[in-house]
């Protein structure tokens, strides 16, 4: 076990804050028209920034792992555990004014993921987010000396190392900051697992992640299953 200081890093704001951005958003993407801002679905995929307003009143930007559908056909998606609590309501960030896209159902706090249930009707699923496109799910971990990369709703498309892997975890040096928590980490195109935290300093510290197959075998325990790809 490593032993260093580990840095959780969601961005919290407060909801004040969040619909102020939400209206630079717009303004400087040229949507000047009240009507088209909250009309339409909300794209999002792995790499995307959400909006979390949490159930004790406070709001946090975090990013999303991966969308996709259970075995009923339901609209579900992944994020980092530490961004919100079960029954917090999720939003769009570069969208918010088209109201709330879906909801935490359930967080793993050993695992640090929580799992997403989206409204069908309100979002549009993506299998590329900038620099990253999720084709397959990797329920094995990743190895040295993969490069892995991860497309985060602050530092953006960050590729690094992989320094050491177990069955839960992997650390590598891609660089992340506060509000990536949650950014789909990937090699070549097969999600491998989240981003969760950094040590000691932004970018500089390696990542530490949780990786997708110990969180798939939960969720299987839970009752999600026949997981697949929007």
């Amino acid at each position: 076990m490593i032993r260093s200081r580990i840095r959780l890093h969601h961005s919290t704001v407060g909801k004040g804050l969040l619909i102020m951005a939400a209206a630079a958003i717009l303004t400087l993407t040229g949507v000047t028209s009240p009507a088209s801002a909250t009309t339409g679905m909300a794209p999002l995929g792995g790499g995307s920034g959400i909006a979390i307003l949490q159930t004790d009143g406070s709001a946090a930007l975090c990013t999303l792992t991966t969308i996709g559908y259970d075995q009923r056909g339901e609209l579900i998606g992944l994020t980092a555990g530490h961004c919100g609590d079960a029954g917090s309501t999720v939003l769009s960030e570069l969208w918010p004014l088209r109201g709330p896209v879906g909801v935490i159902d359930q967080v793993n706090s050993d695992l640090d993921y929580a799992l997403i249930r989206f409204d069908r009707s309100a979002v549009r699923p993506l299998r590329t987010v900038g620099g990253v496109t999720i084709r397959s799910v990797q329920v094995t971990p990743p190895q040295f000396p993969d490069i892995a990369c991860k497309d985060g709703r602050t530092s953006g498309h960050t590729c690094g190392i992989v320094w050491i892997s177990g069955h839960e975890v992997h650390i590598t040096q891609m660089c992340v900051i506060e509000g990536d928590s949650g950014s789909p980490v990937v090699v070549g195109d097969r999600l491998i697992g989240m981003v969760n935290a950094y040590f000691e300093i932004a970018c500089l510290g390696p990542e530490k992640g949780t990786n997708i197959g110990p969180v798939m075998q939960d969720l299987q325990r839970r009752g999600v299953t026949g997981y697949r790809l929007a």
